[in-house]
């Protein structure tokens, strides 16, 4: 065979492909790859935020079954039960919050500051338009007192019945301090002694509900 006819036989080159850049890989999958890559992230991230809200929503959903979800003003909004009247010896309601901040209840002033109240006596507070400040010990922790002489004046059954009354009582399952007003409750988990340094938070509470009662009172 002459050399012409051997060059004639050779196989023909193979097709080289699309063209690769310096680095070997071709443009388009390069690019593929790094799309690929910002998806996954993205994905990620926002399963990972539905995760928190969800854990979240569900949290605040089971601690707080009766909350409003309303961000207007100082304390946690409860559903507002109404205020009517019941008759001595009816069956109660199931409330929504313990202590309760509105609802049914029999009609029951109180007397006396500093003493147990029943869930009647708070919700007939609470509707007239006062703030009942709630403890778990046999007396009130340092200070409380004082925070309520400062923003209010001193307790009787009459100001009490006018609405205008900031009311220390007892509960003794309470760990801390617990504020009500009427469909709003501010608990303090552990505070053992009201100073300057950390009254503020009750202040604003009593100083934005006080004499703001259930809607048929007519002190809000």
């Amino acid at each position: 065979m002459s050399r012409t006819e051997r060059q004639a036989s050779r196989p023909s080159d193979p097709d080289p492909g699309p063209s690769r850049s310096s680095g070997g890989q071709p443009e388009v999958s390069r690019l593929s790859k790094t799309l690929e890559r910002i998806a996954i992230v993205v994905i990620s991230l926002a399963v990972a935020i539905g995760a928190i809200a969800l854990l979240s929503g569900f949290f605040t959903a089971r601690d707080q079954g009766g909350v409003t979800g309303t961000l207007s003003g100082p304390g946690i909004a409860y559903r507002d039960l109404g205020d009517a009247v019941l008759a001595p010896g009816h069956p109660r309601p199931a409330y929504d919050s313990d202590p309760p901040t509105s609802g049914p209840h029999v009609p029951t002033p109180v007397r006396a500051d500093g003493a147990v109240l029943t869930d009647d006596q708070i919700l007939t507070a609470l509707a007239t338009g006062d703030i009942v400040l709630i403890y778990g010990g046999a007396i009130p922790p340092p200070g409380l007192a004082q925070l309520a002489r400062a923003t209010a004046a001193p307790f009787t059954p009459a100001l009490a019945a006018t609405g205008n009354a900031v009311i220390l009582a007892r509960l003794p399952r309470v760990d801390g301090i617990i504020a009500l007003a009427w469909s709003r409750m501010l608990p303090i988990t552990g505070m053992v002694n009201v100073t300057a340094g950390n009254d503020a938070v009750l202040k604003q509470f009593i100083q934005a509900w006080l004499g703001q009662g259930a809607p048929s009172s007519g002190n809000n």
